[in-house]
């Protein structure tokens, strides 16, 4: 599919207006990011944070917890940002942000899209002004208004990112609606179990999404209309209309509505709910956080506030890949950040075979991404360079001089000019060749790749850090210092931050150097999760701290290192959460696994498992392939270690658990795992640092054999 951005654009795409010039294009202006920290006070400091409330002991139920750290503020100290609704150019809501950009940048270009030919081919972006977007946006309020919607009604957005999805989306800000939004990855139980939760009224879908909308629609007594974009097959719309009590529109009936429909808005106030957004459930349901106005406004202006900081101000020249979901916290901030201040977002064509082809068209000059994307650059590029022995060795060799002048401080544009020229702009360009500054989030990108993408990109690289409850972004790295690699960085202003003991883990604020569970405070947080009070309140306490559940690390700059997860709940280089105890529960159910614990790590997308297996069952399969040996010569044949792992796939498909829940790889021992070896508690509960630590070997081959 075309036009719509990755939805199937057709019918409904060809009825928006692309007719705008598109942003300006050269290479634009390089950030000069030391001079510009130089300019704010920033530069040559020992740390980037200071202490804003002393440490506090152990009392009660509650472990001790850290001093309180907020980021140096330009020009000196750290200032009390706490507030409550902060400022971007005299906006307090997302609405008023929209409508003072249509108003101030109305001929620039806003969304752009690639219209897809007869032979599946894209073209260059075609471009919708801030003018016709305001437009759209008003009259697409005005059909929600003709539905009878208004003030707090919640709309679902189900789609890949595209124009029409963020149309949607700034008319609920227009109405006083909340956006709900769908990940375009979700099967039909969880878009019923979203969509009944929140009460949606009306939902709002790319025409792919159709038939699993039609699935969960019988079950959804509150959805009374479906919103459609894009070409959508007969029988798709036919299975939607043949769900009682359903009205059935396309985005184009609902515009033309609008636009004859009397002019209505109802706009929010900064403590008003903007957007309940679902994080992906790691057990049970997923959990509506509830997001207000001003804790994305606050989020907003931070995020500029630093960007400005630190020489990368944004405006009229830059352009913004939109690929991660906006579903994300993470790509919803971005994108209204973009349209705040003139920038100009891409909508990919929603295929991940295209995105290289994208970017190269769209020449984004700030470029977000995951580690999972960062990783397929990564082996993409190195495998063609690998293919060639003579470009081989001038690349190691152009790469270990560049990397060399970078960790002895040496600035980006500075670090090797000759094999920029010569070797990295060429793979710079793969992003387009305008990128002043790629920022990673979601999971920690593993060391190796972020020198890479450093050293091959010719542009600052850098580490962010927040979660949907407190809206995206919490920390984030200083650009063009090789002091932040690794880390997360530091708070953005208004955000503080501690870290409590996790005795059981062995990890205290005391310790050199410090770590502890993350806890947040600041006016960027959510404000419950809806319907929740009692996860709500294992979550925030008394004092409106926020506890994360990410186990962190203080460097001695003041950066923060992720370096675990408490409760054993983590998260996949894709991103996917996996809460292990619920996953081994599963696998225990069957006999043959005496003991089992299985691993992963953000770093890898595949988990993998050691297993003490029954030793009974593995001598009755043994006589019965006519295998010979004890059974701790057993555990380590091959065929007896296939034998396992059939079982622990068979055993976690029946208990409906997810392909990346399913261990891709095991090791087999015959010694149980005991509190004598300090691998179990004195209750037998695993002590799974130690269990790492002591299968380190085993676990680093298991993941080298399945790759």
């Amino acid at each position: 599919g075309g036009g719509g951005g990755g939805g199937g654009g057709g019918r409904a795409a060809m009825g928006l207006e692309f007719a705008c010039a598109g942003p300006p294009g050269g290479r634009g202006r390089a950030p000069d990011v030391r001079a510009a920290l130089e300019e704010a006070g920033l530069r040559g400091q020992a740390s980037w944070v200071e202490e804003a409330e002393g440490p506090r002991g152990a009392a009660g139920a509650r472990p001790a917890q850290s001093a309180v750290y907020r980021v140096r503020e330009p020009g000196g100290s750290a200032k009390r940002a706490r507030v409550e609704a902060l400022q971007v150019h005299g906006c307090t809501t997302l609405f008023e942000m929209f409508e003072k950009s249509v108003k101030d940048f109305a001929a620039r270009p806003a969304l752009g899209r690639r219209p897809v030919g007869p032979d599946g081919q894209a073209g260059p972006y075609e471009w919708m002004s801030y003018q016709r977007l305001g437009e759209y946006v008003r009259h697409l309020s005005n059909g929600y208004a003709s539905l009878g919607l208004g003030e707090g009604a919640r709309a679902g957005v189900y789609g890949p990112n595209c124009p029409e999805w963020m149309i949607a989306m700034q008319a609920t800000n227009r109405l006083g609606m909340q956006c709900v939004p769908l990940y375009d990855t979700l099967g039909a139980n969880a878009v019923e179990f979203i969509l009944n939760h929140s009460e949606a009224s009306v939902a709002l879908a790319s025409a792919d999404k159709l038939p699993k909308l039609a699935e969960a629609l019988p079950k959804c007594e509150g959805v009374k209309t479906v919103v459609y974009w894009g070409d959508v097959a007969e029988e798709a719309l036919a299975a939607v209309r043949a769900v009682d009590g359903i009205k059935v529109m396309s985005f184009d009936e609902l515009l033309e509505v609008g636009a004859r429909a009397p002019d209505v808005s109802h706009p929010p106030k900064p403590s008003d709910i903007c957007t309940i957004m679902y994080t992906s459930g790691t057990t049970g349901d997923p959990k509506g956080v509830l997001l207000k106005h001003s804790a994305t406004m606050q989020t907003i202006e931070t995020l500029c506030k630093y960007l400005s900081t630190v020489g990368c101000e944004l405006g009229e020249e830059d352009v913004f890949l939109s690929y991660l979901p906006l579903a994300h916290i993470f790509d919803r901030v971005s994108e209204e950040m973009f349209l705040g201040v003139g920038g100009a977002i891409a909508y990919w064509q929603g295929n991940a075979k295209r995105l290289l082809d994208d970017i190269e068209a769209a020449k984004p000059t700030i470029f977000c991404g995951v580690p999972r994307i960062f990783d397929r650059v990564y082996s993409g590029v190195k495998a063609k360079i690998d293919a060639n022995i003579v470009k081989k060795a001038l690349f190691h060799w152009g790469y270990h001089q560049k990397l060399g002048r970078l960790r002895s401080g040496a600035a980006q544009a500075h670090a090797s000019w000759i094999f920029d020229q010569i070797l990295f702009k060429k793979i710079a360009a793969k992003l387009g060749g305008r990128v002043k500054v790629i920022i990673s989030g979601a999971a920690p990108l593993a060391k190796h790749v972020e020198e890479f993408l450093r050293v091959c990109f010719c542009a600052s690289v850098v580490q962010g850090y927040g979660l949907t409850e407190s809206c995206a972004a919490s920390f984030i790295g200083v650009p063009d210092l090789w002091e932040f690699q690794a880390t997360v960085g530091v708070p953005l202003s208004g955000v503080e931050f501690r870290l409590e003991a996790v005795p059981d883990m062995e990890y205290y604020p005391t310790s050199d150097p410090p770590r502890g569970e993350v806890i947040l405070r600041g006016a960027s947080l959510f404000s419950g999760y809806y319907k929740r009070d009692d996860l709500t309140k294992d979550a925030m306490d008394a004092d409106g701290w926020f506890h994360t559940g990410d186990v962190g690390e203080i460097q001695p700059n003041g950066s923060l290192k992720i370096i675990d997860r408490k409760k054993n709940i983590f998260k996949l280089s894709q991103g996917e959460y996996v809460a292990v105890e619920h996953v081994e529960s599963v696998l225990k159910k069957n006999t043959l696994f005496d003991q089992i614990w299985v691993y992963g790590n953000s770093f890898e997308n595949f988990l993998v498992a050691v297993v003490v297996p029954n030793e009974a069952q593995v001598l009755a399969f043994a006589e019965e392939k006519k295998l010979s040996g004890s059974y701790a010569e057993l555990c380590a044949d091959d065929k007896v270690k296939k034998f396992v792992l059939d079982e622990l796939t068979k055993t976690g498909r029946a208990g409906k658990l997810k392909g990346f829940e399913i261990a891709k790889a095991v090791h087999l021992t015959a010694e149980p795992f005991s509190v004598e070896d300090d691998l179990l508690t004195p209750t037998f509960k695993m002590k799974r640092p130690q269990l790492l630590k002591f299968f380190k070997e085993q676990v680093d081959a298991m993941y080298a054999s399945a790759k």
